[in-house]
This record gives C-alpha cells, structure tokens and sequence, in this order.
C-alpha cells in the first residue's frame, strides 16, 4: 500500500500497490502491521456497506465524540464518489479544516479518517457503492454530525444535492455551537 499524507495531520489517501500478472491484478487493501508503522489504529469493530440508488446522493457529515471517536477506512467499490472530512479536533491547527478526495472502483483508492473527523460522501453516479472499515462499535449517544452545507465549512460539492436523510439536513450550523446556543 502506498500512504500519502494530506494536509489534515493523520489523514492518508491510500492507494493500491498492485502486483500485475495476466489474471489481473493483486493487492492488499488492509494490513494491521503497515497501519501502526504509519502511526495509524488498525482496529476494525466493524465494516459497513452503504449502497447508493442516484447520482447526488449525499450522506454526512457524522462523527462520534470521545470515549467512543471512530477511525475509518473508506474505499468505493462500485462508481464514484466524492469523499470529505472535517477535522473536528478543537486543539488541531487545521481545526475545521476539511479536504475532498474522489474515490472510484476504478482508481481503487481508500481514505483513512482518524478519529473526530466528521465525515460524508457524495454519489458521483447511479450505483455508487461504499465500504467502510470502522475502528469503534456505532455509539449513538456519542454521535454528532455537521450539516454539508454549513457556510463555516464552505465545501464545494460537486453536484446538488438530490437525496439526503432527515438527520442529515437538520444537524445544527457550526455557529450555532461554537457560541453555545
């Protein structure tokens, strides 16, 4: 696997370090021992698979608080998405700061999310399927969420928005809880 850094401290993109042959090819996708060598938990709780009916579709922005805070492994195993995380670390200097990574079946490449990272993901095409490896059992008294369209965050999405969960409209703007009302 090849882990490159990106500009949120302890967030990597992860791609594929494939061994071709007239098959196809081989990969490992997950390895407990390269994780940890790049500071990284390797703990898996759980694995998830979300499935994706319109192109549009967005799901997020969620994350869970301390003591129940989740790393995730997040990889596109049929279309395309556009992947995002927020670094909700109040003591991070890139506190609030959030990147966008495209993720495909075809480019095979994951994104590690490290723990109080809000996370979401918008559906590219029709189809579009995602897994997700998770470092922490769903707490649901410890989950938050931001909403996608928070003007703090300003996230450009590349498409609009089609479909969304209740939940994930109605979280509150970031301002409303930076001052505590």
């Amino acid at each position: 696997m090849i882990f490159t850094q990106t500009k949120l401290p302890g967030a990597f993109i992860i791609d594929l370090e494939e061994k071709p042959d007239s098959r196809g090819f081989f990969a490992r996708t997950f390895c407990a021992h390269e994780f940890e060598s790049h500071g990284l938990k390797s703990t898996v709780a759980q694995c998830n698979l979300s499935f994706n009916h319109k192109k549009g579709t967005l799901r997020g922005m969620h994350y869970q608080t301390l003591p129940a805070a989740e790393t995730k492994l997040i990889r596109c195993t049929q279309g395309a998405i556009y992947d995002v995380i927020v670094d909700m670390r109040p003591d991070s200097p890139t506190y609030l700061s959030h990147i966008g990574v495209e993720l495909t079946a075809e480019n095979h490449r994951a994104l590690y999310v490290p723990e109080m990272f809000a996370h979401g993901y918008q559906a590219l095409i029709d189809g579009a399927e995602v897994m997700y490896q998770v470092g922490e059992f769903y707490t649901p008294g410890y989950e938050r969420g931001l909403r996608y369209d928070d003007p703090l965050l300003d996230i450009s999405w590349p498409l609009i928005a089609t479909e969304m969960s209740e939940k994930d409209m109605n979280w509150p703007l970031l301002e409303s809880i930076l001052i505590g009302v």
